[in-house]
């Protein structure tokens, strides 16, 4: 069952504009300010050595996983968009030969890295940063021809933006947690930033992203999920950089709009500013469905595992897990790639008859087949208050498998991937390789990951190159 969630009552509490400490030092009046000061002020050799290798994950990762959704009908129609409506320009659009505007390719390079939630993500956020920031650097690091100091430094500021921004609304008031509504910011930053924009202008950007953000309302109370719209993140990418485009014309924007404490805690927002990175917090994904279906699945596989458990055996499956995860679609026989993501029974279904590579990714010979559809409708949902209470920060979930007469169950706090549980860069390669299989040749995936792990000192124009070229 679908549950809805209640649209907050607006607050007309009088918004926290008194002059706060920026993190640099200055006395600044609003939270917008003090971000832009961050962003401008952020410099490549302030970052440590171990959040460079992370980002160089967070690409890798990336760029499997918009090679693996370029063939998808989503990014398909994105790409043929973006180049129709796109003025010439510098920047690439990933696996098509095809050169657009910074604006228009990173909003087709967008939609194929998001198409099959294979994109990383953030808890505290949650949502997906990269497949936003990302496709927004390194396009616009092209049209501004931007070396790696910059471009490390863009990304950066844009992760660590979007995600403390996400982090500090108050998730239990909002109707969609969809990551279109605030990656925006982080891309506005990140533009900011490589445009060299004032401290004035950066704020404005990101007030502008804010405000014209698509609101996707609709991803939480439509019963029709698994649609192309998705969480919206390509349109939000094109919004902060055409929000950041603006306010280097001057156009402005709510300056205060993360100061009203009815909808941002702005004291979170900027608390620990520039000690730390929340790029550093990202999780990785090795399936290609929706992240709250994780911990079921690792839960089942591993008691598939242990107990040398068969589909054929299995009666019922019941998954304890937090309430947001009851929202989504959840269709045990779903029409659609996109809806079969956001459906926890038929993933578990498809895990258990095919093998959990079957979702890395998931491919359409999947949808209908009767004995996944059977074990979906065997499988039952319900919540878990203690788990519900660690929701967004853990999306945890207890397993209970009936088979052959017995019960079998497991726990799962922390799905492979998260920063407790983490993909190394051997397993990030393996995953590259396994998505890539039979839409690079080995050859080029050799040089894509070498021209990844040389990102520090040849920059991001040798990777740029081998993204031109078409698939095959």
């Amino acid at each position: 069952m679908k549950l809805k969630a209640e649209t907050p009552t607006p607050k007309n509490e009088t918004p926290n504009t008194e002059h706060q400490a920026n993190p640099l030092g200055k006395n600044i009046k609003y939270t917008t300010d003090a971000l832009a000061g961050f962003v401008l002020g952020l410099r490549a050799e302030d970052i440590p050595a171990a959040t460079v290798e992370t980002l160089q994950r967070c690409v890798l990762d990336l760029v499997g996983a918009a090679a693996a959704g370029a063939p998808s009908e989503a990014a398909v129609i994105a790409r043929a968009g973006a180049v129709r409506l796109g003025g010439a320009g510098p920047a690439e659009i990933w696996f098509d030969g095809e050169r657009r505007q910074a604006l228009f390719a990173a909003f087709a390079n967008s939609a194929a890295a998001s198409a099959l939630d294979l994109d990383d993500g953030h808890r505290a956020a949650g949502g997906h940063p990269g497949a936003a920031v990302i496709p927004a650097v390194l396009a616009l690091a092209q049209e501004v021809q931007a070396g790696w100091s910059e471009t490390l430094a863009a990304l950066v500021a844009g992760y660590e933006v979007g995600v403390r921004i996400s982090a500090a609304r108050d998730f239990s008031a909002l109707d969609t947690l969809s990551t279109g509504r605030w990656c925006a910011y982080g891309v506005a930053a990140a533009a900011s930033r490589l445009r060299g924009l004032t401290v004035r202008q950066a704020a404005e950007s990101m007030a502008v992203a804010g405000v014209l953000s698509p609101g996707l309302s609709a991803a939480g109370y439509s019963h029709v999920m698994g649609n192309h719209a998705k969480e919206g993140i390509p349109w939000a990418t094109l919004t902060g950089l055409w929000a950041a485009e603006l306010a280097a014309g001057g156009f402005t924007g709510p300056l205060d709009i993360l100061d009203h404490s009815g909808y941002y805690d702005a004291s979170k927002i900027l608390a620990g500013l520039g000690e730390s990175f929340a790029v550093d917090g990202v999780y990785f994904k090795p399936y290609a469905c929706c992240r709250w279906i994780h911990c079921a699945l690792d839960g089942l596989c591993d008691l598939m595992r242990r107990h040398s458990l068969k589909s054929a055996d299995i009666s019922a499956i019941e998954v304890h897990t937090f309430a947001r995860a009851l929202r989504l679609n959840n269709h045990p026989d779903p029409d659609s790639l996109e809806s079969a993501q956001y459906s926890l029974p038929f993933c578990l279904a498809a895990a258990a008859v095919e093998g959990k590579q079957a979702l890395l990714p998931m491919r359409a010979s999947l949808l209908h087949r009767p004995e996944l559809v059977a074990l979906a409708g065997r499988v039952s949902l319900q919540v878990d208050a203690g788990l519900d209470r660690i929701f967004p920060e853990g999306t945890a979930a207890r397993v209970v498998v009936q088979a052959s007469g017995k019960r079998f169950e497991a726990d799962c706090r922390h799905p492979l991937g998260d920063p407790a549980n983490a993909m190394d860069w051997g397993m990030l390669v393996q995953k590259f390789q396994h998505v890539t299989s039979g839409l690079l040749s080995p050859g080029r995936q050799k040089e894509m990951i070498r021209a990844v792990q040389l990102l520090p000192s040849h920059g991001p124009a040798p990777l740029q190159s081998l993204l031109t070229a078409p698939l095959g």
